[in-house]
């Protein structure tokens, strides 16, 4: 079982973040905060794998939430819930090691399949993140497109007609269905990108793509 801590300072959600991921079978959801000082406690006092952390919560907000449990429990993965549009912080947090970004407005299965990722090892983000990210950031300086252009030197062409379209915001199967591959070939090739980048997700390998002149801002 993936045991899961969901943190949030509204009741009505927490409630309804538990009866989606239990509804998994292989979820448990074996904690509870209202804000991040008791997330911290909470991950202190139970064997975790997975903290689903709010960004905007009192006391300690979601992304000092985060960076805490980091420092007092390295192994666990952390996912944040957001808002579209709401968060001029999302690159702090994939800097700090946040393994996922899912809109709170996502579907049960987007959020089941962001805390398995996280689990996984792997890095979860919501398309629309992906967007909203790229859409924050401007042009590269010379010198950034230099070294981004040398880091992509080494993907094959497939490759980089994948990342371009990571770059561009759309999911698995909206790149499947532009290239006309299957959703597990396209995150295979996913996958495979990151490895060869030494990205940790697909923002940053976005992010890479964009400074490289690989995409063009939307």
């Amino acid at each position: 079982m993936i045991r899961v801590l969901v943190v949030d300072d509204e009741p009505l959600i927490t409630a309804g973040i538990r009866t989606v991921l239990e509804s998994a079978g292989d979820i448990a959801v074996v904690a509870e905060a209202s804000d991040g000082r008791s997330a911290v406690t909470q991950a202190l006092r139970h064997h975790l794998d997975v903290a689903l952390i709010d960004i905007q919560m009192p006391v300690l907000d979601g992304l000092s939430t985060a960076e805490e449990l980091r420092r007092v429990k390295p192994d666990l993965r952390t996912v944040m819930l957001t808002s579209y549009g709401a968060e001029p912080n999302v690159l702090r947090a994939l800097e700090g090691g946040v393994a996922g970004f899912v809109l709170k407005n996502c579907a049960p299965d987007e959020l089941i399949g962001a805390v398995r990722a996280a689990h996984r090892g792997d890095a979860y983000l919501s398309p629309e993140v992906t967007r909203m990210v790229l859409g924050m950031v401007g042009p590269s300086a010379a010198g950034r497109r230099r070294a981004a252009t040398d880091r992509l030197a080494g993907l094959a062409p497939r490759e980089a007609d994948v990342l371009s379209l990571v770059a561009e915001g759309l999911s698995n199967a909206e790149i499947g269905r532009r290239l006309g591959m299957s959703e597990p070939t396209v995150k295979t090739y996913v996958s495979r990108v990151l490895v060869k980048l030494d990205c940790e997700n697909r923002v940053q390998a976005a992010l890479l793509a964009r400074d490289a002149g690989l995409s063009r801002p939307s």
